[in-house]
């Protein structure tokens, strides 16, 4: 009994150990400082590349990383914007690599909380852009992470003033919400719907597309239908717009239902130029980007630097304005 117990515990100190050399081997579980001589490693973390908005972002990090020079930059995005799962094992994989930190635009204002709370455990410095984490959920984790990004609310609210502006007082609009959970998706709609207040507009239906063209696409046309005296379309993104226009298309009411989106992408600019958007929203997301790289590297370097540094929003409509 006594050899098989000494047997049993030195297996159990075996394992131990061989899990211990493992987790250091190649790159273990911690971050922090790069070593003397090395680039810092920074994992900017995004939503789905195959939004215009994300590619911008990702291309405009890279650049300025580059421009920097003093870090290595690995840029990832999900497979779709509503991928939790995704980020969630992008914020894990970057841990595994060691990186200094991460800079995060969430595609879940609480979902993301649990993992990069680990990673703020394991050494790793974290900053938070464009869509806020919850503040309620970061103060329970006991996490303080500095947040870069806009006035969502405010901008929303300009982009919808915009509509209320041409439709005039009694026009019928619908509303398509970004991403449950997401805490710009919520600022955006509250916007619009101040508009709507603002301007005296009679807002008919309101339902998530979870920021997708094609969900956008369905949707809107299952509004056409249901509201045929709909006059104006609030879009809390541009690759919704972009589902909400063809719909409109389909219907046969192109020029009869104006939109106003958010994010200024591309693919939005000839709307833009034929008035079926009468406003959309740059909210400058490779400066976002940019500037949570530089907060970033000033905590690796051991400043500590907390609060929302809010960056710009600009109205943009055919005629220039803002």
């Amino acid at each position: 009994m006594a050899r098989r117990t000494l047997l049993i515990g030195l297996t159990v100190f075996s394992l131990a150990a061989s899990s211990a050399a493992c987790g250091r081997e190649g790159g273990g579980s911690s971050g922090g400082q790069p070593k003397a001589g090395e680039k810092a490693k920074v994992c900017l973390v995004m939503k789905s590349l195959a939004n215009d908005f994300f590619q911008q972002m990702r291309d405009g990090a890279v650049a300025h990383a580059n421009k920097r020079g003093d870090l290595k930059l690995d840029a990832v995005g999900t497979q779709n914007e509503t991928d939790i799962d995704g980020q969630v094992a992008a914020v894990e994989k970057c841990v595994t690599q060691r990186v200094s930190a991460i800079v995060i635009a969430p595609a879940d204002s609480r979902a993301l909380i649990a993992p990069l709370k680990r990673a703020s455990d394991a050494g790793v410095k974290v900053v938070n852009i464009d869509v806020k984490l919850d503040d309620d959920a970061l103060k329970g984790a006991g996490l303080q992470v500095p947040f870069v990004g806009p006035d969502n609310r405010e901008g929303a609210r300009q982009s919808g003033a915009e509509l209320a502006k041409r439709l005039g007082r009694g026009g019928k609009v619908v509303m398509l919400e970004g991403n449950p959970g997401a805490a710009n998706a919520e600022q955006r709609a509250q916007g619009f719907k101040d508009a709507v207040t603002q301007g005296g507009l009679i807002l008919l239906d309101s339902k998530t597309a979870h920021w997708e063209t094609d969900e956008a696409h369905t949707i809107t046309g299952n509004m056409l239908t249901a509201h045929p005296d709909v006059q104006g379309l609030l879009a809390a993104n541009d690759a919704m717009a972009l589902g909400a226009l063809k719909a409109i298309q389909d219907a046969r009411k192109t020029g009869k239902v104006k939109i106003a989106a958010f994010d200024n992408i591309p693919a939005i600019q000839p709307s833009l130029k034929d008035g079926s958007v009468v406003a959309t929203v740059d909210q400058y997301g490779s400066t976002q980007a940019a500037v949570g790289i530089d907060y970033a590297m000033r905590m690796i370097k051991g400043e500590r630097i907390t609060g929302w540094q809010k960056t710009q929003v600009k109205l943009i409509t055919a005629a220039g304005q803002s």
